[in-house]
């Protein structure tokens, strides 16, 4: 029996190493269905003494993910929104708290939440064709999912400010230069360099890395707990506005908003 609830989030066991491909074409966009199975799986995957590490990747060649299925939030139900956002914390901060070392293979596009699921990995290698960027401001919403907490504590202030505030997407090579990941490689050799990371955390004691992850992510975890919060509750609030009607609608309907302030 497989270990995932959903074909959308696919997982392998190789050695001591769990491989989970997103794979909900075409963009490998996150639903309800696929943030519970990842939620799921990371739970399940903490009760496999076996498995030391955890190697997320996406599904083709064009998309790592695209984030959130922006349809959901067309009709500003913020009912529907505020379910997301929770969903969206709970399988993220699942993967985030993974007991061994999760590494995310960026092998394309990694748009908002498709970011966030990579920020809450412990190591990033990207791809050289790989582009980055937390975009939802553009669409009159906000990162939800850790965007505005993990990029600040990985990047600086000042980057943070810039991808999410300006809209900017970033190459696999600013990425490296900024600290968003660890290492670029060529086309098509994320998984294999995620994999061979994966092996060399076979070679430690996986109760020592467990320890010592957790000991890494103390003072983090102090601060991010009351901004996670946070970005869901201003998440939900968005959908009191019309702004965030009329940014979604644009996007879905391939025109510039035409914003309100309000």
């Amino acid at each position: 029996m497989s270990l995932s609830t959903s074909d959308k989030v696919k997982v392998e066991l190789q050695g001591h190493t769990a491989l989970v491909m997103i794979d909900n074409p075409s963009a490998n966009t996150w639903d309800t269905e696929s943030l519970t199975a990842l939620k799921k799986l990371v739970e399940k995957l903490n009760g496999q003494k076996d498995v030391y590490a955890l190697v997320l990747t996406g599904a083709g060649e064009k998309f790592f993910s695209a984030g959130a299925d922006l349809k959901l939030f067309a009709d500003g139900d913020s009912l529907a929104a505020g379910n997301m956002a929770q969903l969206f914390g709970e399988a993220f901060e699942a993967l985030a708290d993974f007991r061994g070392v999760s590494i995310a293979a960026i092998n394309g596009f990694a748009m908002g939440g498709g970011l966030e699921v990579a920020m809450a990995c412990d190591i990033r290698i990207a791809e050289e064709q790989a582009k980055m960027a937390l975009p939802e401001a553009k669409v009159g919403l906000l990162p939800c999912a850790g965007g505005t907490q993990r990029l600040s504590w990985l990047v600086g202030e000042g980057w943070a400010k810039r991808m999410i505030l300006c809209g900017e997407r970033v190459s696999a090579a600013t990425a490296e230069r900024i600290g968003l990941v660890e290492e670029v490689v060529g086309k098509g050799e994320a998984l294999e360099k995620a994999l061979e990371l994966a092996e060399q955390v076979g070679e430690q004691s996986p109760t020592s890395i467990a320890f010592c992850k957790c000991l890494v992510h103390t003072g983090r975890n102090t601060v991010l707990a009351a901004g996670l919060q946070g970005e869901r509750d201003m998440f939900v609030e968005l959908f009191a506005t019309q702004d965030q009607r009329e940014g979604v609608n644009a996007f879905l309907e391939k025109r510039k908003p035409i914003w309100k302030n309000s």
